[in-house]
């Protein structure tokens, strides 16, 4: 009998082999949680909706976009969500991982060694407001993302500066409410950019509500963005 029973949702979203790889990202990680404590959620309902169904499913519930084939950016990837579960279900795509621990980098370099990923995976241990002001790194990206780091203007410091003219970003977001959506509409507004589309879901097994909200450059931001490290999140825009 499976360990770890997989929600219904998770089949309509995945292929059977895709299923078998984060199964075996699963064991690994638990491994790991052993020395280096990447993450408590891992065990059954928490890692098949919390970890997984929560970082696919905002790739396949745009049909008029297409997001295979990209450069993605997975800003504070911790233990690899939603960044290498991007990289199981868009194995066409180059994934770079992004975080600020060494040791969660480190656990990285360990996961993507050992698990048969197609993708080019670069494992990058830095924080973002030091990457984005790399020439090669900005505006270099089809599409960046970030996920339980932040409140989404402060993650639109992190990610619009990293998006080519045509990237798309991708916030993850709870409970979505008035104020929210004026902050982030006022951050957009100073960061050049605006709101593409947005979707909200019930995730299963009644984890909650969950909001994704497309975010899109008009123009190339200001070159001070995003601030030094320690401001956006101190002082959001």
């Amino acid at each position: 009998m499976e360990r770890h029973k997989i929600p219904e949702e998770i089949f309509t979203l995945i292929t059977d082999e895709e299923i078998i790889m984060f199964k075996e990202l699963r064991i690994l990680i638990e491994k790991l949680n052993n020395k280096t404590n990447l993450t408590r959620l891992i065990d059954g309902d928490d890692y098949w909706v919390t970890q997984v169904f929560d970082s696919i499913w905002p790739f396949k519930i745009f049909p008029n976009i297409n997001f295979d084939n990209k450069k993605f950016l997975d800003i504070g990837s911790g233990c690899g969500f939603p960044g290498l579960a991007y990289a199981i279900t868009h194995p066409t795509s180059e994934v770079y991982l992004l975080d600020s621990s060494k040791k969660k980098t480190d656990a990285l370099k360990i996961l993507i060694k050992e698990i048969n990923f197609k993708n080019k995976i670069h494992i990058i241990n830095d924080r973002i407001e030091n990457l984005a002001h790399e020439t090669s790194m900005r505006n270099s990206f089809n599409i960046a993302t970030t996920r339980a780091v932040s409140n989404p203007s402060t993650v639109s410091e992190y990610i619009l500066p990293m998006l080519e003219k045509e990237g798309l970003g991708v916030l993850y977001c709870g409970k979505w409410t008035d104020k929210e959506n004026k902050n982030l509409d006022k951050a957009l507004e100073i960061l050049e950019g605006k709101v593409k589309e947005k979707k909200e879901i019930l995730l299963p097994r009644s984890k909650g509500t969950r909001n994704i909200i497309l975010i899109e450059p008009k123009n190339l931001c200001s070159q001070i963005y995003p601030r030094k490290v320690g401001r956006p999140e101190k002082n959001p825009l």
